[in-house]
C-alpha cells in the first residue's frame, strides 16, 4: 500500500491517500484545500473510490463538498455517532474557525469492524470514542504478514499526545480506554499515522507518550 500526506487546512491537518497498483484509492480525513487534494489526484491519475472521516470534525471534513463535487461516486464514510456533525456548523465546529461549512450527508455509516476494501488495500475499522464519540480508526495488516500493520488514528493518539476531549462529545476515560485496549494491544512495530503531527509507532508510544504513564 502507498501512503500519500497531504497537511491540509487553517489547522493542519493529516489527509492521507491510500492507493494501491492500479488507479483506485482511499482518502482519509479531507479536511481543507479541497483543490490541492484534487490537483494531487489528477495529477497522478487515482480514482478515489471511498472518502472516510475518521471523525466529524471540521479540520478532517472540511474538504468533503469539494471532493464529492469533482468526485461524485465517491464514498462518503463516517461512524454513525458522528454523522449528525456533517451537516451541524455547530457540531462540526466549523463556526469556531468564524464560518458555517456543511458538508454532503454520507453515503456509508461506518461501525465496529467494518471492511473498507479497493483492490488489495483492506482496512478494518475499529471504535474508537473519547475525542468524539463516532471516532474511528482504519487499521491495514500487509498480506504478506511481513510488513509492520498500519494504524489510521485520527485525532484519537498522535505522537507524544492524545486527542483532546474537552468539546461536546468527549470523554477523557473512554478515550483512554480506546487507546490502551484497540491500540496499544496492536504490535509494537505497528505503524501510526495520526490527525496531525509525525507518524509514530506503537512501541514508541507506550513507551514515552507522556499521557499514556
Amino acid at each position: 500500500m502507498n501512503i500519500k500526506t497531504l497537511i491540509v487546512g487553517p489547522i493542519q491537518a493529516c489527509c492521507y491517500i491510500a492507493s494501491g497498483q492500479g488507479s483506485e484509492a482511499i482518502m482519509i480525513d479531507p479536511g481543507g484545500d479541497g483543490s490541492i487534494i484534487i490537483d494531487y489526484l489528477k495529477k497522478h491519475r487515482l480514482k478515489p473510490i471511498y472518502l472516510v472521516n475518521t471523525h466529524g470534525h471540521i479540520d478532517h471534513i472540511g474538504a468533503n463538498g469539494e471532493i464529492k463535487e469533482s468526485f461524485p461516486d465517491i464514498k462518503i464514510c463516517i461512524h454513525a455517532d458522528d454523522a449528525p456533525m456533517l451537516g451541524s456548523a455547530q457540531h462540526n465546529l466549523s463556526t469556531e474557525l468564524g464560518y458555517r461549512y456543511s458538508s454532503p450527508p454520507p453515503d456509508k455509516l461506518l461501525k465496529e469492524g467494518d471492511i473498507i476494501t479497493v483492490g488489495k488495500i483492506r482496512l478494518e475499522v475499529i471504535h474508537l470514542p473519547g475525542h468524539t464519540k463516532g471516532g474511528v480508526g482504519l487499521v491495514y495488516e500487509p498480506p504478506d504478514k511481513k510488513s509492520p500493520i498500519i494504524i489510521f488514528t485520527g485525532d484519537t493518539l498522535f505522537a507524544g499526545g492524545i486527542g483532546r476531549t474537552d468539546f461536546p462529545g468527549g470523554s477523557n476515560e473512554k478515550l483512554l480506554q480506546s487507546i490502551k485496549t484497540k491500540i496499544l494491544t496492536l504490535p509494537a512495530d505497528t505503524i501510526i499515522y495520526p490527525g496531525h503531527g509525525p507518524d509514530s509507532t506503537v512501541g514508541e508510544e507506550k513507551d514515552n507518550n507522556p499521557f499514556l504513564s
